[in-house]
């Protein structure tokens, strides 16, 4: 019982605590938050958080041949609150395939970071997917940025995002690898009209290193000409290297597709972001190199 009353009293010491830190810092400023952001939203008291949503209502999906509705997870939004001198902000914006990297450039050209980028559904028609942002500094320019990224948002809706066609076959693979491997830090292998190189890195896990052979790397597959060619694979970063090939890779105009993690408890963490890109074998092996010297990767000085 003593055991009880004392958990209790720890319970409502830390409650209490957590109250008067809340109270101690002031909140957002709301309504200047929804005119930068163009979005309504809500004080959360208890939190000292200012909320802003956005339902996509615009949208028509279906999971498993049901209708969705905007509560049952298709609304974008932010959350900001006070740090400090600074704010914080987090987010999760509701997008098309298509819309997926016009919207993630305008996030990451207007000072936020993307933090992850991934489905919440099977099933579902169109393709939704989810794209966490988040960011610290002053409110004004956070709220103005959220609000750039929901414009694109309603910029692209309706099918006005980006399609990529790629009319190429393995089959039709002429490409030479020479010219990937003069940029590249690493050769590859020519294989079923596949050239694809990979690139590993260490992390631990369980007190043992793991590399390469055990998923940790980078790895690019091309198909194509010399002229026109797809590269598509994945980056395997740490946390404070995500935004930087995030930035660069977007600037080589190469589209991201998921930013996930694969695995858990392993030090240093690593993120995995995959992409795909349709160019010349030079322009995005460039692309591909200049996002590579911002990392850790064996061989990876530049050239």
């Amino acid at each position: 019982m003593r055991a009880r009353v004392v958990a209790a009293s720890v319970l409502a010491a830390a409650v209490s605590c957590a109250s008067h830190v809340y109270a101690s810092t002031p909140p957002p400023n709301g309504a200047r938050i929804e005119t930068l952001t163009g979005a309504k939203g809500v004080l959360i008291a208890s939190e000292n958080v200012f909320k802003i949503s956005v339902p996509r209502a615009d949208l028509d999906v279906r999971a498993a041949g049901m209708e969705m509705k905007p509560p049952m997870g298709l609304t974008s939004w932010a959350a900001f609150k006070r740090s400090g001198a600074h704010t914080l902000v987090m987010g999760d914006m509701v997008v098309l395939e298509d819309q997926v990297n016009p919207v993630m450039s305008v996030a990451l050209d207007n000072g936020l970071e993307v933090t992850a980028l991934h489905n919440h559904f099977f099933w579902d028609l169109p393709k939704v997917m989810f794209m966490h942002i988040g960011g610290m500094g002053d409110e004004g320019a956070l709220a103005t940025a959220v609000g750039k990224v929901l414009a694109k948002i309603r910029d692209t809706s309706a099918g006005k995002g980006e399609i990529p066609l790629a009319d190429l076959d393995p089959a039709w693979t002429t490409l030479d690898p020479k010219k990937i491997e003069a940029i590249l830090p690493e050769k590859g292998e020519l294989k079923d009209g596949v050239y694809k190189v990979v690139i590993g890195r260490t992390t631990r896990m369980h007190g043992e290193p793991i590399g390469a052979a055990m998923g940790v790397n980078t790895w690019a597959a091309f198909v194509g000409t010399d002229e026109q060619a797809v590269a598509e694979g994945d980056f395997a970063v740490l946390e404070s290297e995500l935004q930087g090939v995030l930035k660069t890779l977007r600037k080589a105009r190469i589209d991201i597709v998921a930013i996930h993690q694969h695995m858990t408890g392993e030090e240093p963490r690593i993120v995995f972001l995959h992409y795909w890109g349709l160019g010349s074998t030079e322009s995005l092996s460039r692309g591909l190199r200049a996002a590579l010297d911002l990392t850790g990767h064996a061989g990876g000085k530049r050239r």
